[in-house]
C-alpha cells in the first residue's frame, strides 16, 4: 500500500467492497465491538487514520478509500454521476449494508464529512453518530469572500483541463502540488512525515489517479458554488443523527466563527473548538478524534445498560 505508510499488517491484503455503481471500495478492517466507519479527505486517503485506529482497538473500525482515491475504483464519467457527494454515499452504505455493520459511528473529515452527512440524510436509520471536522453546512456566502477565496483557489483549478495536462501522472508535479495543501493547511505544531508524502505521492501518480481524486470538485458548479449556495432547512427538518462537530482553532480554510450556523442544520449538535490544529484534525489532534468516537460509539451501549439496570431494579422490587 505505497511506500512507508500503511494502517494494515504487512502482508495482509486489503479488503474490497461489492460493486456499487460499477465502483468497488478498498477498505481495512480492525478490532471488534460497536462499528465504526471513518471517510477521509482531500488530498488524503485512508491512511489519514493511521494514529487514530490503534485507539480505538476497542471498537470494529472500518477505513475505506473513497471513490477515486487510493486503492478504490477510478472511472472515467460524469463526475455527477460517479463522485458526487450522493454518489460516493451510495458506495458508503453498500459498505455498512454488506459488512452488517449495526448503527455504526459514521466519522468524517473534509470531503468525508460532507459525505457522512449525505450519508446520514439518505439513510438516518443506519447512523449512530456522526464525528465531523469543517467543512460543514452553515458556511455560505462567507465562503465567497475575497479573504477566504485567497485559500479556495484551487477549487477553480481542479476544475480546468489544465490542472491534469499540467499534474496527473506526473510524480514531481504531484508531490509539489500535495506539499503545498500539506504544508499551508496544517496547524502550527504539525509536519507530514516524508514517508506519508511518499505515500500519497505514490497513490495520487498513476496516470488518472489525480483526475479521479478532484473528480469531487468537478461536480455540478464545484464546491465553492455549492457551499455559498447552500440554504438552512426549517426547524423539523434539520439533520437528526446525533452530530459532533470538531472545529480545529487554526484552520486556514474554516475559520472557527463559521461554526456559528450549525445548529440550523444538526438537531442534536456538540462542537469542540480544538486549539493549535490544523485542518488535518486525524493527524494533528488523534487522541481528541478518537476520544470523541468512543464517546458517540458507547453512548447508547452506556444507556441501554442503564436501561437493563433499571428494568432489573424495578423486577426485584416487585418480587420483592
Amino acid at each position: 500500500m505505497g511506500v512507508g505508510v500503511s494502517l494494515r499488517p504487512r502482508g495482509q491484503r486489503v479488503e474490497r467492497s461489492g460493486a456499487v455503481d460499477g465502483f468497488r471500495l478498498a477498505y481495512d478492517r480492525f478490532g471488534t465491538g460497536v462499528p465504526v466507519v471513518l471517510l477521509h479527505g482531500w488530498p488524503s486517503d485512508r491512511t489519514e487514520y493511521r494514529d487514530v485506529v490503534p485507539l480505538l482497538n476497542t471498537l470494529d473500525v472500518v477505513v475505506p478509500d473513497l471513490r477515486g482515491f487510493g486503492e478504490s475504483d477510478k472511472h472515467p464519467g460524469d463526475p455527477s454521476t460517479n463522485y458526487s457527494a450522493e454518489a460516493q454515499a451510495r458506495s458508503v452504505i453498500g459498505l455498512i449494508e454488506e459488512l452488517r455493520l449495526d448503527r455504526p459511528v459514521l466519522g468524517g473529515h473534509d470531503i468525508g464529512s460532507r459525505i457522512a452527512v449525505a450519508v446520514a440524510r439518505l439513510r438516518p436509520d443506519l447512523i449512530r453518530e456522526l464525528v465531523l471536522t469543517p467543512p460543514l453546512p452553515g458556511i455560505g456566502a462567507r465562503i465567497l469572500s475575497p479573504e477566504a477565496q485567497q485559500q479556495f483557489w484551487y477549487v477553480s483549478f481542479n476544475q480546468l483541463a489544465l490542472a491534469d495536462e499540467l499534474i496527473d501522472g506526473k510524480p514531481d508535479a504531484v508531490r509539489a502540488f500535495l506539499r503545498h495543501f500539506w504544508s499551508q493547511w496544517s496547524g502550527p505544531d504539525f509536519a507530514l512525515t516524508d514517508h506519508h508524502l511518499d505515500h500519497l505521492v505514490s497513490m495520487y501518480s498513476p496516470p488518472g489517479a489525480f483526475s479521479a481524486s478532484v473528480a469531487w470538485y468537478r461536480v455540478g458548479a464545484g464546491g465553492v458554488a455549492r457551499l455559498a449556495a447552500e440554504r438552512a432547512p426549517t426547524t423539523d427538518e434539520r439533520l437528526a443523527v446525533p452530530a459532533t462537530v470538531l472545529w480545529p482553532s487554526d484552520d486556514v480554510l474554516f475559520p472557527g466563527s463559521w461554526a456559528d450556523r450549525l445548529t440550523e442544520y444538526f438537531a442534536d449538535l456538540r462542537i469542540h473548538h480544538l486549539e493549535n490544529a490544523g485542518h488535518f484534525i486525524p493527524l494533528e489532534s488523534p487522541h481528541m478524534f478518537a476520544a470523541n468516537i468512543i464517546r458517540a460509539a458507547r453512548r447508547d451501549v452506556e444507556f441501554e445498560t442503564w436501561i437493563v439496570r433499571v428494568i432489573g431494579s424495578l423486577a426485584r422490587r416487585r418480587s420483592g
